[in-house]
Parts: structure tokens; sequence; C-alpha cells
């Protein structure tokens, strides 16, 4: 639970530096599109239903927006929704290169927040290379802010 809510925060966070900036880099726009890409594709897996998005799909500012209100929230309800059974339930599935894997879902949702964090510092790296100042979307930082602990 506590993942799922750090990630909308840290989503949202990387989108209100995206949105000051005068222009979004290209490099930046593709991996942060990536990150949500995958947390819908996942979503799709866990609730079999076909995936709104491909995997490396690009999308607009505009679209990253409405991407990650549907994402970020939508992994999060399952989250919410879970219980034991659901989280250790087997989920099967045929990757982007067409290998097939049987994964339980409290690992998807593991390994689909780590992913996210992968991405979130790589587009980090991107805007401080653009001569941009990325977000802090650290876990520690989100959970001062929680605290109210911010200098």
């Amino acid at each position: 639970k506590n993942l799922s809510e750090y990630n909308i925060w840290a989503n949202q966070t990387m989108l209100d530096v995206f949105d000051s900036l005068p222009e979004l880099p290209g490099n930046s726009a593709r991996l942060f599109s990536h990150a949500l890409n995958a947390q819908a594709i996942w979503i799709a897996r866990i609730t079999a239903t076909e995936s709104p998005v491909k995997v490396w799909q690009e999308h607009t500012l505009e679209e990253l927006h409405k991407l990650h209100q549907y994402a970020s929230y939508k992994i999060a309800e399952l989250v919410a929704n879970s219980d034991e059974a659901e989280f250790n339930r087997l989920i099967d599935y045929t990757n982007s290169q067409g290998h097939k894997y049987s994964t339980r879902v409290l690992d998807i949702l593991t390994h689909a927040f780590n992913h996210a964090t992968y991405h979130r510092a790589q587009v980090a790296t991107d805007l401080r290379k653009c001569g941009h100042t990325p977000p802090n979307t650290d876990y520690v930082t989100y959970v001062r802010e929680l605290m109210g602990q911010v200098y």
C-alpha cells in the first residue's frame, strides 16, 4: 500500500516538473512514457484485459497526465482491493518478446513499483543533462512530506 501511494506521488511530482518546463526533453518523455506504459500493461495482465498502450509508445505531456491518472491510481486500487489470495494468485502472460511466464500478483506489483523508480531516475538524469533541475522523488522525501517535514 505504501509503495502504491508513493508511486502516485512520485509520478505526479515528475509531471509537475514536466509542466514547469518550456519544452519537455524527448528522451525524458520517452522514458516516462515507458514507465507509465509498463504499469498499464501490468494492470491489463492482472485484470485479464487488453492493454491500452504498447511498451515503448510515446506520449505528449497531456497524454502522460491522462495515463498517470489511469495507471498510477488503478494500480493503487488493485493493491487496496487485494487480499492474501489475490496477492498470491498466479498470472499467466506473454511478455513483449513473446515469452510465456507465470508470476504472482505481489511480485508483479513489486516489480512495477521498482521499474517505475528505475525509470524516474533515468528521467532525472536526462533532465539534469538537459540543464533542468529534476525533482527529488526519493521514497524518504515522500515520507517526510507526509509527516509535514518539508524544509
